[in-house]
């Protein structure tokens, strides 16, 4: 089971979701992880993938789940969709802004209600000595975490280690949303969300990350 940079930050994006969250949009969702803990609160979400395969796991994960009543998985380029203006009380980003133009994120702002959030957990290259520093100090914690997360695999009850390795053994290989890797360098996002998105914070976090946040004024 490998540790997941995305997943380890979900609790962080949740922390961002307004009070009475009631539509959200999760734009590159790949096999619907985030999407599903959003619903999990009750939320309405439109979750969109540019991958036919990693829609369809998407959708095979939610069948038989409850969160399933909430969730509209869709096969697109939200580039190229034609989104509701003002609708949106959240919108997720996790690791897909850089697989489109960062100008899209205007079309998001437009698409978030009054008082709607933004929050983008994005990727960048290390071009710079900080951004050096930062995935230096990154290596060690990732492999402690890995660890971790192995030792934790072992320690799991048999019956629960047998059960899943089942439920591998019945599944294809596992489906993974196809990568790419970030070019545009943290100190050109700034710039541009200072223009795109004014107001918006953007912070550095550990493993090859930055957090934006925007919210829309009410």
């Amino acid at each position: 089971m490998p540790f997941d940079h995305n997943d380890h930050y979900h609790r962080l994006l949740l922390r961002q979701v307004p009070r009475d969250c009631g539509a959200a949009l999760d734009v590159g969702c790949g096999t619907g992880r985030f999407a599903r803990r959003l619903a999990g609160r009750g939320i309405d979400v439109h979750a969109v993938d540019p991958s036919a395969d990693t829609i369809a796991e998407a959708r095979s994960e939610c069948e038989g789940m409850a969160v399933g009543q909430y969730l509209r998985f869709e096969h697109a380029d939200v580039t190229e969709l034609e989104l509701p203006t003002g609708h949106y009380d959240f919108i997720s980003c996790l690791a897909s802004i850089h697989h489109m133009p960062f100008g899209t994120v205007a079309t998001l702002r437009a698409a978030l209600a009054p008082g709607g959030v933004l929050v983008i957990l994005g990727c960048y290259p290390e071009k710079t000595p900080a951004d050096w520093a930062w995935s230096l100090a990154a290596v060690p914690v990732n492999a402690v975490a890995r660890l971790a997360v192995g030792v934790a695999e072992r320690l799991r009850p048999a019956a629960a280690r047998t059960a899943l390795a089942s439920g591998r053994a019945r599944t294809a290989a596992p489906v993974k949303a196809p990568t790419r890797q970030p070019v545009v360098p943290l100190d050109e996002i700034r710039q541009e969300a200072a223009v795109l998105l004014p107001g918006s914070r953007i912070r550095r976090l550990l493993f090859w990350r930055y957090l934006l946040v925007f919210r829309r004024d009410g």
